[in-house]
């Protein structure tokens, strides 16, 4: 599909999104269990899919994609992931996949409390540098910027500092919670990598 024919679509799934949400906000809320394992279906109006969980692997891995491998979380590993993610893991597992000095996350998070969940992979380089971020699925009715390339660029090669990222991110106008939430998944994806190093 061409950039033209994509912003386009996207601009007609924003207003049928404002459309459905004002006729039925309460059959919109999904719960943050249905999505905790990083995926959940994409269905219309309020979801774009920008790239398959599957794409992701295979783009991270070159075609050839590792075995899944988990990561336990307990106690003390929660507590490093929740001073980042805001709250608990909403998992006890987490499936990552590893090869060479690469490992690849597809998790969920939230804009805030009572938004839908909106899900992301991450590639992360040995050292604690993020390679790259893609948003898989987005699913509010604004704020899909995150999603696109001009957005998703200035995450690579962030690492955390413990307060934040070492990176300059811009904020995107009507999208500051989205912004704040793949800050937050960043810096998320490099605390679970650190966990398997």
């Amino acid at each position: 599909m061409s950039h033209a024919k994509l912003q386009m679509h996207r601009r007609s799934l924003r207003r049928l999104g404002f459309i459905v949400a004002v006729l039925s906000a309460p059959l919109l809320s999904v719960p943050e269990s249905a999505h905790a394992a990083g995926g959940g279906s994409c269905t219309k109006p309020l979801c774009i899919e920008f790239q398959a969980p599957e794409a992701f692997l295979s783009e991270a891995f070159g075609g050839q994609v590792p075995a899944p491998q988990v990561l336990n979380l307990d106690d003390a590993a929660q507590a490093k992931i929740s001073a980042v993610f805001n709250r608990s893991f909403p998992q006890a597992r987490v499936r990552y996949w590893q090869q060479g000095d690469r490992t690849a996350w597809i998790f969920d998070d939230i804009g805030k409390k009572g938004y839908v969940p909106t899900t992301a992979g991450f590639v992360v380089r040995a050292g604690g540098q993020l390679d790259y971020a893609r948003v898989l699925q987005y699913r509010e009715s604004r704020g899909e910027q995150v999603g696109e390339p001009s957005f998703l660029t200035q995450l690579s090669g962030a690492r955390d500092t413990g307060s934040g990222l070492d990176v300059q991110v811009d904020n995107i106008s009507g999208a500051t919670l989205s912004v704040q939430m793949m800050q937050r998944m960043v810096r998320t994806a490099l605390v679970l990598d650190s966990l398997v190093r």
